[in-house]
C-alpha cells in the first residue's frame, strides 16, 4: 500500500510540472446598446507550442441555460446554427484572429436577442486533456436611448464676432454611464477631408481642444459650457475666416466594463450648422498724443502713437519715430526698436525709451530735454500684408506734426534742513537731512557747522559733488576715517549728514549749502554751469549722559513657593546707545548671609557692552532654570528663575557701568551705578495631603487573608510621592504603637521590629494598587494578629534642585482587626444502645461525627470502657477512676496524625498481628472498632471520645474541641468450661444437629416400620378398628428451646401425643 501512495504522489508531482491549458475570455457582464458593434476577445495558454489554436463561439439564452446555440468557428465553416447562419455568412458576425492563440469575436450590429451567456471553446490539440478548454462571459443588450439634437441652420458672421451654438444631449439608460460631448468643423469645399475637432468634454470630464484651436482655447476665445443637465453650449469669440464651414455636435455614451476599461456603446451626431465668416476692413488710422507741448530744459517728454484698426493683434505693423526729418527709432512687428545714430548714446545712458506699451500704442520718451530737442515730431506706421498670390505689400500712413518747444533752465530750488532731534544724548547719533525741491539739474552739497566754543566762523565738515564724490575737511578727516562722520545721497534731491557717537563739542549750528548745475554740449565734450545756490540751517544741542544715568531693581514676586518662578527687572536709564553702551551685572547673596560676610555678593551674569552674556561663578538652578533677557532698547534687563528652590532664596542686586566708545574704537568708563537690594523668599508649598479617615472593624478567621486599604483623597502636586508607614496597636492601653513596615517613596520595603518579633515578614504584604491607594495584606492570619491598624502617609516633593523633602504627614482612620479561631461545631452521635454478645463473639463499636467545625479538621478518636470495681481492687495500668469511683479503661486510640496509640490515652492492649481489635474508617466522619473473640471481661459501658484538631497558620496543630458519644452497654454471655453442653450451646448449627434434627428422622423411621408390619400381616381384620383406622399413630414431637439458653433443648412428649 505504501508503494501505491508513493506512485500516486509521484504522478501528481509529475502532472503539476506539465502546463495546463487555460482559456480566458473578456470578463463580464458586458453591457452594450442595441445596434452597436460588439467585440469579445478570447485567449488560450498552456498548450503545446507550435500548434495554432481554433476558436468556437456558442451562446446560451437565459430561458434555456442548458441548450447550446452555435455561432461561429475558425475551423468549421458551417458551424453556426440556423438562427445565426445568415448573419455569419453575411459577415455581420465573424471572428478576427489576433494571433496564434488569441481571437476576437465581432458582432457588427448586436440585436436584443443576442443577450445571453457567450462561450469560447478551444478544441484540444495536445493529445490529452489537462486544464480548461472553455470560458464564458455574459452579454447584456440594452436599448439605445442616446439622443443628440441641434437645430439645422445657416449663420453669417463678421470676422471678430462671437458665435454661440447649443446642443441637447440626453439618455435614459438605467446603467451607470458617462457621456462625452464634442463640437466638430467640416470644411464645406472638401468633403473628403476629415472633420476638425474644435472642443470636446471627455467622459472623464476633461476639456480638450483640437490642435489648431489649442491656443485660442488657452486665450479664452473658445469655450464649451454645460448650461443645464442636457445642454452644452459652444462659444467662439473673435471669429476668423478659418472658422467657416459645417459645425455639428457629436456625443458618445460610455460604460465601464468589469476590467475597469471604458467602452463607447453608441455615438450620434446632431444636425449641421452652416457658418459663413465675412472678413473685416483692413484700413487703419494713426493718432499721436502728448500731455503738453511746452517744456523746460531737463524735463521729460512722452509721445504716444495709437493705431486704430480692426484685429490689430493679427496684423503686422511697423512704427517709425521721426524728428525734424531725422529718424529717431523704428519699432518692427516684433517690438524690437532700432535707434537712429544720434540717439544711440542717449538710450545707452538711460535718457531715452522706445517701447510698445500695448497692442496698438507705441511710446517715445526723452529724459532731460535739451534746447536742441525742440522741433516737429511725427509717427509713421507701415502695415505689411500678404496677398492671395503670396506676395507682400506695404501700406504706410503718417500722423500730423507735433510741435515741441524747450525753454532754457532757471533755478527755482528750495532747501529744507531737518534733524532727528534738536537735542541728542551724548553718544547718540546726530542725523541731518537736507531736501531740495524744484530741481532741474545735478546738485552739489557742502555741510558746515558753527561750534559754540568757536569764534563764530563756519567750519566745513564735508562736501558732496554733483557726481557723488564725498570729501571731508582736514579737521574731521580722522573721525570720518573711523566712520563717525558720514555723508550720503539718499536720492536725486535728498542728502544726509550723520555724526555718530556725538560728543559735547559737536554741539552747534549746522548749515546745508546746495548748488544746482546744468550741462551743456554732448558727450564727450561738455561743460558744467551753475544755475543757482541755496542753503538751510539747524541748531543741535548735545546732552551729556552722566546727568541722567541711573539704575533701579524691582520684582513683582518677593515671595514664591517651591517650583514657582520669579522675575527680577533691572531698569537702566537713559536708553541704550551703541556708542555709549551699558554693561549690567546681576549679583546674588544667599539667604542667611550678609553682604559683609566672607565672599559677599557673587556675580550671576553680566550683559557686556558688546551685547554678549558672561556667566559668573554662582549659577542659579544649576544653570538650566535661569534665563536672562533684555529689551530692544537695552533699558530693561530681566533675570528669571523657573522652578525656584532653597538655593535661589536670598538678596539680589544689579550694577551698571556706562562706557563710551571713542572714534578710534577705544573704550572709556564714564559712570558706575548700583541698584537697590531685592529680597526673594522661597517657601515650601502649602500641603493639601488628605488621607481617608474612615474607621472600620474587620473580623476574620485564622488562616484567612486580611486586607486593609490606605486611600489618599488629595495631594499637593501631581508629581507628589508618598512614603507609607503601617502601624499596629496591640491593646488599648499600650504605650506606643508598633511599626509594622515602611514603604519608601522609591518603593523600597523596610520591616519594623514588630514584624521581626511576631514573625510577620513572610505573611505580611504591602501593595501599591494605584498612585493614591495602598493596601496591607496579612496572609494566613493568626489570632495574635488582632489589633488596631492604621497607616501614616508622608508626602514628599522634589525641589527644583532635585532634592526630595518631606512636606507633610497625615494618618488614616483606624481599622480594628479581630482574628479568631473557627467556632467549635463538633458533634458526635450521642444515641445510647445495649449490645449482648456471647463469649468469643465480636463487639462492633461505632463512632459517627455528623458535624465538624472546619472541612480541614482532623480528629483524634479514643474508645473508653467503664466498669464497676470493688473498693479494695487496685486499678491496672491503663485504667482510670471516674468521678463516681468506677473504672474507666482506654480501649483504643488513634491520633489526628493517623498514628495508632497516639491519641489522648494509651490502651492497655497493644496493637499487633495478634490483637483482638479491628479499626475501620469508612468515611472521614465514620469510625468503627470491632473487638473480636469477646471475653466476659469485655463487658462494660463503651463510648468514644473525639478531639477536633486544626492546623494554625504557623503549621502547628492545636485542639479546637472535644466531645463524647453516647454509651453502648455491652454484655458478654459466659459459657461452661470444656463441657459438651457449653460446646453445643455455643454453636447454633451444632445445637440444631444434636437436639432438633434426630427427632423427625426417628419419627419417619418408626412410621415406615409400622407400615411394613401391616403389610406382613395381610389383610387381617382383627388388627383394624371398626372404621378401618390404625390403632397407633404418632404426632410430631414438640421441641421447646431458647436460642440464648445454656442448657440443651428439652424434648418432651405431651399427654395425648400417643393414642
Amino acid at each position: 500500500m505504501a508503494t501505491g501512495v508513493l506512485l500516486v504522489a509521484f504522478t501528481l508531482l509529475a502532472g503539476a510540472a506539465v502546463a495546463q491549458r487555460v482559456v480566458t475570455v473578456q470578463s463580464g457582464p458586458l453591457v452594450r446598446t442595441e445596434g452597436s458593434h460588439v467585440t469579445i476577445w478570447c485567449n488560450v495558454t498552456g498548450y503545446k507550442d507550435g500548434v495554432e489554436q481554433d476558436f468556437e463561439w456558442s451562446m446560451y439564452l437565459a430561458s434555456a441555460a442548458d441548450r447550446e446555440i452555435r455561432i461561429v468557428s475558425t475551423a468549421q465553416p458551417n458551424y453556426a446554427y440556423a438562427v445565426y447562419a445568415q448573419r455569419v455568412n453575411s459577415k455581420d458576425i465573424y471572428v478576427e484572429r489576433l494571433s496564434r492563440d488569441s481571437a476576437l469575436l465581432h458582432i457588427t450590429k448586436v440585436q436584443a436577442k443576442d443577450q445571453g451567456l457567450f462561450e469560447c471553446y478551444t478544441p484540444n490539440t495536445d493529445g490529452r486533456y489537462l486544464g480548461s478548454y472553455s470560458a464564458r462571459t455574459n452579454l447584456t443588450v440594452i436599448a439605445d436611448s442616446l439622443t443628440v439634437t441641434a437645430p439645422a441652420q445657416t449663420l453669417s458672421k463678421v470676422e471678430g464676432d462671437t458665435l454661440q451654438l447649443t446642443c441637447e444631449v440626453s439618455r435614459t439608460t438605467m446603467q451607470h454611464t458617462h457621456l462625452s460631448v464634442g463640437w466638430y468643423l467640416k470644411a464645406p469645399d472638401d468633403t473628403t477631408a476629415p472633420p476638425q475637432e474644435l472642443l470636446t468634454l471627455s467622459k472623464d470630464f476633461v476639456l480638450r481642444s483640437g490642435g489648431p484651436y489649442r491656443q485660442r482655447m488657452a486665450a479664452g476665445d473658445l469655450r464649451l459650457d454645460k448650461t443645464s443637465a442636457t445642454s452644452y453650449r459652444l462659444t467662439i469669440h473673435k471669429l476668423q475666416p478659418v472658422d467657416q464651414g459645417l459645425l455639428y455636435c457629436q456625443a458618445a455614451e460610455w460604460i465601464q466594463d468589469s476590467d475597469g476599461s471604458w467602452f463607447a456603446m453608441t455615438r450620434k451626431q446632431s444636425d449641421k450648422t452652416q457658418l459663413r465668416v465675412q472678413p473685416t476692413d483692413r484700413d487703419f488710422s494713426i493718432q499721436v498724443s502728448t500731455e503738453r507741448r511746452s517744456f523746460t530744459a531737463g524735463e521729460p517728454l512722452e509721445l504716444r502713437c495709437a493705431i486704430e484698426a480692426q484685429n490689430v493683434p493679427e496684423r503686422f505693423f511697423s512704427v517709425s519715430w521721426v524728428f525734424s526729418s531725422s529718424p529717431v527709432a523704428v519699432v518692427g512687428p516684433g517690438a524690437v526698436p532700432v535707434l537712429g545714430p544720434d540717439y544711440v548714446a542717449r538710450e545707452a545712458a538711460g535718457h531715452m525709451t522706445v517701447r510698445k506699451e500695448s497692442v496698438n500704442v507705441h511710446l517715445l520718451k526723452l529724459q532731460h530735454l535739451r534746447t536742441e530737442d525742440a522741433g516737429k515730431y511725427i509717427c509713421r506706421v507701415t502695415e505689411r500684408e500678404k496677398t492671395p498670390t503670396g506676395d507682400f505689400i506695404d501700406r504706410s500712413k503718417r500722423s500730423r506734426n507735433v510741435q515741441i518747444t524747450v525753454q532754457p533752465l532757471k533755478s527755482n530750488i528750495t532747501v529744507l534742513l531737518s534733524s532727528n532731534s534738536s537735542e541728542v544724548l551724548e553718544g547718540n547719533m546726530v542725523q541731518l537731512t537736507c531736501v531740495v525741491h524744484s530741481t532741474t539739474g545735478p546738485l552739489s552739497v557742502v555741510w558746515q557747522v558753527t561750534g559754540k566754543q568757536g569764534d563764530g566762523l563756519a567750519q566745513e565738515l564735508a562736501s558732496l559733488d554733483r557726481d557723488g564724490t564725498v570729501r571731508h575737511s582736514d579737521a574731521y578727516k580722522e573721525r570720518a576715517s573711523y566712520g563717525d562722520i558720514r555723508v550720503e545721497r539718499l536720492g536725486a534731491d535728498t542728502f544726509m549728514l550723520s555724526v555718530y557717537n556725538a560728543l559735547p563739542d559737536d554741539e552747534g549750528l549746522y548749515v546745508c549749502a546746495v548748488t544746482e548745475w546744468f550741462k551743456t554740449g554732448t558727450e564727450p565734450e561738455h561743460t558744467w554751469g551753475k544755475i543757482g545756490e541755496k542753503s538751510a540751517t539747524e541748531t543741535i544741542t548735545v546732552k551729556t549722559v552722566e546727568s541722567s544715568f541711573m539704575v533701579s531693581a524691582s520684582s513683582r514676586t518677593p515671595s514664591v513657593t517651591f517650583g514657582d518662578s520669579f522675575e527680577l527687572l533691572c531698569l537702566v536709564k537713559p536708553r541704550h546707545n551703541p556708542r555709549v553702551p551699558t554693561s549690567v551685572t546681576w549679583r546674588f547673596i544667599p539667604a542667611g548671609m550678609e553682604a559683609a560676610d566672607e565672599g559677599g555678593f557673587k556675580e550671576l551674569v553680566t550683559f557686556t557692552r558688546e551685547g554678549t552674556l558672561k556667566w559668573g561663578e554662582q549659577l542659579l538652578g544649576l544653570g538650566t532654570r535661569t534665563t536672562v533677557d533684555r529689551s530692544h532698547s537695552n533699558t530693561n534687563f530681566w533675570l528669571s528663575v523657573t522652578r525656584a528652590g532653597r538655593r535661589e532664596a536670598g538678596k539680589y542686586q544689579c550694577t551698571a557701568v556706562l562706557w563710551r566708545k571713542n572714534y578710534d574704537n577705544s573704550w572709556s568708563r564714564v559712570a558706575n551705578r548700583t541698584s537697590n537690594l531685592l529680597g526673594i523668599s522661597v517657601l515650601q508649598p502649602e500641603s493639601n495631603l488628605r488621607v481617608q479617615k474612615t474607621n472600620q472593624s474587620l473580623v476574620h478567621l485564622e488562616d484567612s487573608r486580611v486586607r486593609i486599604n490606605c486611600s489618599i483623597s488629595s495631594q499637593t502636586a501631581q508629581d507628589s510621592q508618598h512614603a507609607v508607614l503601617w502601624y499596629v496597636r496591640r491593646a488599648a492601653g499600650s504605650e506606643a504603637d508598633e511599626l509594622l513596615l515602611r514603604i519608601e517613596r522609591s518603593g523600597a520595603l523596610e520591616y519594623g521590629t514588630y514584624a521581626d518579633e511576631e514573625r510577620l515578614r513572610r505573611r505580611v504584604q504591602a501593595e501599591r494598587l494605584s498612585p493614591r491607594l495602598y493596601a496591607l495584606t496579612l496572609n494566613r492570619a493568626e489570632s495574635s494578629d488582632s489589633g488596631t491598624y492604621y497607616c501614616l502617609v508622608e508626602e514628599w516633593l522634589s525641589d527644583p534642585d532635585g532634592a526630595w523633602y518631606r512636606l507633610s504627614r497625615d494618618t488614616s482612620g483606624f481599622t480594628e482587626v479581630l482574628v479568631r479561631q473557627p467556632e467549635a461545631r463538633l458533634q458526635v452521635e450521642e444515641a445510647e444502645s445495649n449490645v449482648t454478645v456471647s463469649e468469643r463473639g465480636s463487639i462492633r463499636l461505632g463512632c459517627s461525627i455528623p458535624s465538624q467545625s472546619s472541612r480541614d479538621s482532623r480528629f483524634s478518636v479514643s474508645w473508653y470502657v467503664e466498669r464497676s470495681q470493688d473498693q479494695d481492687q487496685e486499678p491496672q495500668p491503663g485504667q482510670e477512676e471516674d468521678d463516681e469511683g468506677g473504672e474507666r479503661e482506654c480501649v483504643f486510640s488513634i491520633g489526628h496524625d493517623a498514628i495508632f496509640g497516639n491519641g489522648n490515652c494509651s490502651p492497655r492492649e497493644e496493637a499487633g498481628p495478634n490483637s483482638r481489635l479491628q479499626f475501620e474508617r469508612t468515611t472521614s466522619e465514620q469510625y468503627s472498632l470491632t473487638i473480636q473473640e469477646a471475653r466476659p471481661t469485655d463487658a462494660g459501658r463503651y463510648y468514644c471520645h473525639v478531639e477536633e484538631w486544626l492546623l494554625n497558620p504557623r503549621k502547628a496543630w492545636y485542639r479546637l474541641a472535644t466531645n463524647n458519644s453516647g454509651i453502648i452497654s455491652v454484655s458478654v454471655l459466659q459459657q461452661a468450661e470444656s463441657s459438651v453442653k457449653s460446646v453445643v450451646c455455643s454453636n447454633a448449627a451444632l445445637f440444631y444437629f444434636v437436639f432438633f434434627y434426630p427427632f423427625p428422622v426417628f419419627a419417619v423411621l418408626l412410621i415406615a416400620l409400622l407400615l411394613l408390619r401391616c403389610k406382613g400381616r395381610g389383610s387381617s381384620k382383627s388388627q383394624e378398628g371398626k372404621n378401618g383406622a390404625p390403632l397407633l399413630w404418632i404426632k410430631e414431637p414438640h421441641l421447646s428451646y431458647s436460642p440464648t439458653c445454656l442448657d440443651p433443648p428439652a424434648l418432651s412428649l405431651h399427654p395425648g401425643s400417643v393414642d
